[in-house]
């Protein structure tokens, strides 16, 4: 299975704050087993699908053309609420805002909802690292554009 749980980013504001879509489908491995006649997205899998749009903002935010890219790390899961499921057919509606930014750590607020409806907070810190893989930005590279493809605006990818 892939952790690939980010389907689309529908805004950005590099700095600010990103938003993005998750869809929740009976294609998903883990419903067959969470729970066997009540599928229900694990929270636990909201949290990261969370994190991979605020990584998305950090390394936006954070990075320069100029500069080797760091990537976003994340060093710490506070607060996790969890207030309904997710289930097969949600369109799960994710963001993610940068609440402080030093030079080498950032924290967000994160959250999830479905259908106007409260699913998940956090607040989310990640370290940026200098990663020595070509292969690890190549896939960022390639995972950032096919997120962003549909912005009206094309944002810098790192």
């Amino acid at each position: 299975m892939r952790y690939i749980l980010l389907d689309r980013i529908t805004f950005v504001e590099p700095g600010r704050i990103a938003r993005g879509l998750k869809a929740v489908t009976l294609t998903d491995e883990v419903l067959h087993d969470h729970f066997p006649d009540y599928p229900i997205y694990p929270g636990a899998l909201l949290v990261e699908a969370a994190a991979q749009l605020a990584g998305f903002l950090v390394e936006v935010t954070e990075n320069k053309p100029s500069e080797e890219p760091r990537r976003a790390l994340l060093a710490q899961i506070d607060r996790a609420k969890f207030y309904r499921a997710a289930q097969p057919g949600d369109s799960v509606e994710l963001f993610a805002e940068l609440s402080q930014s030093l030079d080498a750590a950032a924290k967000l607020s994160v959250g999830a909802d479905v259908r106007g409806e409260r699913c998940m907070r956090a607040t989310l810190t990640f370290v940026l690292k200098a990663v020595a893989s070509e292969r690890v930005h190549a896939q960022r590279r390639y995972l950032y554009a096919l997120w962003t493809r549909e912005l009206p605006e094309k944002v810098w990818l790192p």
